[in-house]
């Protein structure tokens, strides 16, 4: 190959090159002169950390509307439930806030993990839906390692707190419209589902 040859070669491989990272880097760059979204911030804790209550009501976000049902536990704790929705995977998801209404901080949440997971901290897994029209008891679902598909890490709830929590379930049949919802040290809800 000749020197000239060689040079064109080198020369159109630079171009190629250029071309390339100019590309690259104008993707990268973007061109919408939108403002750059924060990353949104898990209202669920995460296992092995302690979730503490956030701010009361109103200083971060709004607290839902729908209550569908209000049940007291112990020491001043109650469990507002906001929604409860049939998925499209065949899931029923239950989701609301626990508050503290009193005037100390409220430690006593592992009976609330129930008995199977005791290895998984603190959780919401002990709470189970019961459809009594055709008399079946549902547990929360578990994922491929054993962890729960609801809220973890409770371990403390704040004076004056609320902590949103959820918990999902297999969905019962198309036709219950009613389930009880049961977390241990709470008394019994009975609420309607939607969707």
């Amino acid at each position: 190959m000749s020197m000239r040859h060689l040079v064109k070669v080198r020369g159109g491989a630079a171009v190629v090159v250029a071309v390339a990272l100019t590309l690259t880097l104008a993707g990268c760059v973007g061109g919408d002169d939108k403002k750059p979204t924060e990353p949104q911030k898990s209202s669920t804790p995460q296992a092995g950390g302690t979730a503490s209550a956030p701010a009361p009501s109103g200083s971060q976000a709004a607290e839902p509307t729908q209550v569908l049902a209000t049940v007291n536990g112990e020491s001043g704790i109650a469990l507002v439930i906001n929604a409860v929705a049939r998925d499209a995977g065949g899931f029923l998801t239950v989701s609301g806030q626990i508050k503290n209404s009193g005037d100390k901080d409220f430690n006593g949440t592992a009976a609330w993990r129930g008995n199977e997971l005791t290895a998984g901290g603190e959780s919401v897994a002990g709470a189970t839906l019961v459809d009594r029209a055709g008399k079946k008891r549902y547990y929360v679902l578990r994922d491929t390692e054993g962890r729960c598909l609801c809220t973890t890490g409770i371990s403390l709830v704040k004076a004056g707190g609320t902590i949103p929590f959820f918990a999902q379930f297999p969905a019962p049949p198309a036709n219950t419209t009613d389930v009880d919802f049961t977390l241990p040290t709470f008394a019994t809800a009975t609420i309607k589902i939607s969707g």
